[in-house]
């Protein structure tokens, strides 16, 4: 071990403060719900800290390994269930509220603490029906697939023409 490098005594982790390198990264999530009428006018606005899954960070891990491999998070489903570890409880797929990706999400990059630090995911549901939605969650096929991250609420009551846009960020920081 070269003297530049410290011991942090709180965590027991390794740190090289001279390279501005830290060896121990987590992910966290953050869920911003915006629900609107058919009007535009906003009934209501959400920001509720989600739970990285152990799946996802797997997922995530593989597609750092190129002789490894993974699919990329672009789907974002919304439920009126209670998420497990994998899925959502009772995802919804009708009325409006079925699994979006593609085209129908937006992912970017944008800077929260330090450059291109947090992965997010935009879309927006426009409802035919009505719901009491309570879970949302991000994952890497149109059908199944692997889930990186979800979240249960206090239910949140969609009218028919009501539009929820959904942002779902991930950031990656330094413990």
């Amino acid at each position: 071990m070269e003297e530049r490098e410290k011991l942090n005594p709180e965590k027991k982790e390794k740190l090289n403060p001279e390279m501005g390198i830290v060896e121990t990264i987590g992910l966290m999530g953050e869920l911003q719900l915006e629900l609107r009428d058919s009007k535009g006018r906003l009934k209501e606005r959400r920001i509720i800290k989600n739970t990285i899954t152990n799946v996802g960070i797997a997922e995530v891990i593989g597609l750092m390994i190129a002789d490894v491999g993974g699919t990329a998070f672009d789907y974002i489903a919304i439920g009126t269930g209670t998420p497990t570890a994998t899925a959502l409880g009772a995802e919804i797929t009708t009325g409006g509220g079925a699994r979006r990706g593609g085209a129908d999400v937006v992912g970017t990059r944008i800077t929260t603490t330090t450059t291109n630090d947090t992965g997010q995911l935009e879309t927006t549901f426009t409802f035919t029906d009505s719901f009491a939605v309570t879970e949302e969650g991000v994952f890497n096929a149109a059908t199944e697939g692997t889930m990186i991250a979800s979240q249960s609420f206090a239910v949140l009551n969609v009218a028919s023409e009501d539009i929820l846009k959904v942002t779902h960020k991930i950031k990656g920081a330094a413990l």
